[in-house]
């Protein structure tokens, strides 16, 4: 088919090789414009933007679409089969979703319709889900309601990360995606009243409530790695945190038994009272160093029983 492919992250690229090998035509990709990166905040680009010119295949990026008429124009003149949209980053005006002939198809990292918005894996993790999976969906102009195409689950381990589901799902998307396109099987409309708003997510949402429970907090820890990541402050400071585990129900019922405030330092192994329960800090950085395991960290600094973490 001639396809147009509209993405930007990492997530995306796996399926814009997945396309190119099963034989289609990549007409045009469309990504964000370089932005601001790194600690001299030179323009960097996207890594989309990287794997289509190692392709060969013609670059647009725009900043904006609506409203757009000449970027509206040339659109229409690629005359695709289809859009394939994998974590684009700009909302598509109508316009757009009904230039190509099939219209445009989403890859969405959820099981739709559990999680519409821009965090579905972090989203996923932090809930406790058990599940996550991809999602081929018809666009239309709602945030992520149109009609599932097809769809594959993959379980969500106790050890996973938002990034190790983010690069399980990306190579999901790529293979289904194909398959989309080949299949073309009757889309199913979503059912509305089961689903739930992934937010987009900032720095300032990976500070650690240490009022939940153990069990929220060490899932939203492994949710928010790589980003936005997790953080506590201790006496003004920030230390982000890397892993956390959970002590069995003896040691923490000993632990909590005289009912800690949440954020208290429980004892001389970095185990941290929260609202339900406790849990143990395994990798934590300090402001200006290297994330470091918990030995390492206690022996430049000291954190005695009855610190409080904020």
């Amino acid at each position: 088919m001639r396809l147009i492919f509209m993405g930007s992250p990492d997530f995306s690229v796996p399926a814009l090789h997945g396309l190119i090998k099963a034989g289609h035509e990549v007409v045009a990709v469309y990504t964000q414009p370089p932005r601001p990166a790194g600690r001299g905040k030179a323009l960097r680009r996207q890594p989309v933007h990287e794997a289509a010119d190692a392709l060969s295949i013609p670059v647009r990026t725009p900043e904006k679409l609506r409203h757009n008429e000449e970027e509206l124009a040339f659109f229409q003149g690629l005359n695709a089969d289809a859009a394939i949209v994998a974590a684009y980053g700009l909302i598509l005006p109508e316009a757009i979703l009904n230039a190509p002939r099939l219209g445009c198809l989403n890859i969405h990292a959820s099981l739709l319709p559990r999680w519409r918005g821009a965090s579905p894996i972090q989203s996923a993790i932090r809930a406790g889900d058990a599940e996550s999976g991809v999602c081929i969906m018809q666009m239309d102009k709602g945030l992520d309601t149109g009609a599932v195409i097809l769809s594959e689950a993959t379980p969500i381990t106790a050890t996973d990360t938002a990034g190790s589901l983010h690069d399980r799902l990306a190579e999901i998307g790529a293979r289904l995606v194909v398959h989309a396109l080949t299949e073309q099987p009757t889309p199913i409309p979503q059912d509305d009243s089961r689903s739930c708003y992934a937010p987009r997510l900032e720095r300032k949402d990976g500070q650690i409530d240490w009022n939940r429970s153990a069990v929220e907090i060490e899932r939203q820890v492994r949710a928010f790695i790589p980003w936005p990541g997790s953080y506590t402050l201790l006496e003004g400071q920030t230390y982000r945190i890397g892993a956390v585990t959970l002590p069995d129900e003896a040691e923490t019922a000993a632990l909590i038994a005289s009912a800690p405030a949440p954020g208290t330092v429980l004892d001389d192994r970095l185990t941290i009272a929260c609202g339900t329960g406790c849990l143990r800090i395994d990798r934590i950085q300090k402001p200006g160093r290297a994330m470091m395991d918990r030995d390492a960290f206690l022996r430049g600094t000291k954190l005695t029983k009855g610190m409080r973490l904020d």
